[in-house]
C-alpha cells in the first residue's frame, strides 16, 4: 500500500503544480492583507468536495482585521467512522510583497525547468498544496483510516499570526483533545525537520529632542542625532557582544546560531509622503524599531536589559538624551523534543521516501508553532515542507516540483503512522 500511495501522489504531479499555481495567482499580500477570503475559499471549496466540513473563521477584533481587509481563516476537518487521533496540517496563506527585480511576473505561477515560480511558491503555498494533495490521496486510497484529518489556511503569519493561528488557538482550535499532532509545511528543505525557532523581542525606541528652526539648530536639540548615538552604541558594543553568543540549538543557516539584532525601521523628522520641499525644522522625535532574535540559553530579562542598559548609559553620559521604549512583540524560543511522535513519524517517512536520514533543524525566525505551543499548549508540532529556506521572501522565488511531490509523499506517510500508531 505504501508504494501505491506514493505512486498515486506521483500520478497527481500535474494537479499538485496546478494547485500551487492557483494559490500563487491570488496575491494575498500582507500587509495590508489582500484577497484572504478568495484564497480561503479556493482551499475550502476543494476540500468540501472531498467531504470535509469547512469553516470560514474571521478573526473579528484581532490586530489588522477590518471590513476592508477581513482576516478570514479556513479550517477543514474530515472525521473517520473509527475513533483515533487528529493530524492537522497548517499553512499560512499570506505572502510578503513581491518587491523589485523579478525576471518573471511574481503572481503568474510560471512553470519552468522543473520549478514553479512566484511569490509564495516556496513560502508557503507550495507546502499548502502538497498537504492538500496528500490528504486527498489518503482519503481516496485509505478511507477507513481512524481518527481525523484537518487542514487550515491561516492569515497574517508574516506579521506575527495574531489574527490567524493565535486567534484560532484562543478559540480552542489548536488544543487537545481536538488536535493531537500538527505539521506546518514551512520551507525548511525537503529532507529536514524543523523542531522550533529562536526567540524574538521587538521594541520601538524613541529619542526626544527640541524643535527649532533648521537655520539655527543650536536653539534646538536634534532627536535624530541622539538616535545616532544609540546606533553607535549598538555597533560598537551590543552587536559585537551578540556575535559571541552561540547556541546548542541546530539553528540554520549557520550565521543564525548566534544572537542577532536588526534595525527594522528608522523614522525621524517630518513625515514622508507629501509633495514639495520639507520645512526647515530640527526634529524633536526619532523612532527606531529593533528586531532582537535570541537563543534558548538566554533569558528574556537578559535580552531586554542589554538594550535598556545601553540606553540608560546614554542618559548618564550624553547631555539632553532621553528615551522611551515600547515593547511590540515577545516570543520565547520553542523546541519540540526529538523523540516526539510527530518528529519520529515524519523522520521515518523522510527516510523511506528519500532514502536518507533527516536532519533536525531550528528556524532562525519564528513561525506559527509559537502560538500552538504557548496558547494551545500543544507540543507535538513541527515544521516540514517543500521549498528552500533561503528563497523565502526573495525575488524570483520558486519551489522545485520534485520537492512538492516528495513532501506530499512524506506527509501522507507520516499521517498514516500518526493515525494508526504503526510506522508506514
Amino acid at each position: 500500500m505504501q508504494d501505491r500511495l506514493w505512486q498515486e501522489i506521483e500520478r497527481r504531479r500535474g494537479d499538485l503544480v496546478a494547485l500551487t499555481q492557483a494559490l500563487v495567482r491570488i496575491p494575498t499580500v500582507n500587509p495590508p492583507g489582500d484577497a484572504y477570503r478568495p484564497c480561503a475559499e479556493l482551499i475550502g471549496a476543494r476540500l468540501a468536495r472531498r467531504g470535509y466540513q469547512v469553516q470560514y473563521l474571521r478573526a473579528e477584533g484581532a490586530i489588522g482585521d477590518s471590513d476592508r481587509f477581513p482576516r478570514t481563516n479556513v479550517m477543514a476537518r474530515k472525521e473517520s467512522s473509527r475513533p483515533g487521533p487528529t493530524v492537522h496540517f497548517n499553512g499560512h496563506i499570506d505572502v510578503v510583497e513581491a518587491g523589485r527585480g523579478w525576471s518573471l511576473e511574481p503572481y503568474a505561477g510560471v512553470e519552468r525547468d522543473g520549478r514553479v515560480y512566484g511569490r509564495g511558491t516556496c513560502d508557503m503555498k507550495g507546502g499548502i498544496a502538497a498537504a492538500i494533495v496528500a490528504v486527498e490521496v489518503l482519503g481516496d486510497l485509505m478511507p477507513e483510516l481512524p481518527g481525523a484529518l484537518e487542514i487550515s489556511g491561516t492569515v497574517d503569519e508574516e506579521s506575527g499570526g495574531y489574527a490567524g493561528v493565535a486567534w484560532l488557538a484562543e478559540q480552542g482550535l489548536f488544543s487537545r483533545p481536538r488536535i493531537d499532532h500538527v505539521i506546518i509545511p514551512e520551507p525548511l528543505n525537503v529532507d529536514r525537520i524543523c523542531l522550533g525557532h529562536r526567540g524574538v523581542w521587538w521594541a520601538e525606541i524613541e529619542t526626544a529632542g527640541q524643535i527649532a528652526h533648521g537655520s539655527m539648530p543650536f536653539l534646538g536639540d536634534c532627536a535624530v542625532r541622539h538616535m545616532g548615538a544609540v546606533l553607535r552604541k549598538l555597533e560598537d558594543e551590543l552587536l559585537p557582544a551578540l556575535a559571541g553568543k552561540r547556541t546548542a540549538m541546530p539553528v540554520v543557516p549557520e550565521g543564525a546560531r548566534q544572537s542577532t539584532l536588526n534595525v527594522n525601521s528608522l523614522h525621524g523628522g517630518l513625515a514622508e509622503g507629501f509633495e514639495g520641499l520639507p520645512s526647515a525644522l530640527v526634529p524633536d522625535s526619532c523612532r527606531m524599531v529593533i528586531d532582537r532574535r535570541f537563543l534558548i540559553e538566554e533569558s528574556l530579562d537578559e535580552v531586554k536589559a542589554e538594550v535598556t542598559g545601553l540606553l540608560d548609559d546614554l542618559v548618564r553620559t550624553r547631555p539632553g538624551f532621553s528615551y522611551e521604549i515600547r515593547e511590540l512583540m515577545t516570543v520565547l524560543p520553542t523546541l519540540t523534543e526529538a523523540e516526539a511522535p510527530v518528529v519520529q513519524a515524519v523522520g521515518a517517512a523522510i527516510e523511506a521516501v528519500l532514502g536518507r536520514a533527516p536532519a533536525h533543524v531550528v528556524s532562525p525566525g519564528t513561525y506559527d508553532q509559537k502560538h500552538i505551543a504557548r496558547i494551545g499548549h500543544l507540543r507535538d508540532c513541527i515544521a516540514y515542507g517543500p521549498g528552500i529556506l533561503d528563497l523565502a521572501h526573495q525575488v524570483d522565488e520558486y519551489v522545485e516540483i520534485e520537492h512538492l511531490v516528495q513532501s506530499a509523499q512524506v506527509m501522507a506517510s507520516a499521517a498514516v503512522t500518526l493515525l494508526t500508531g504503526n510506522t508506514y
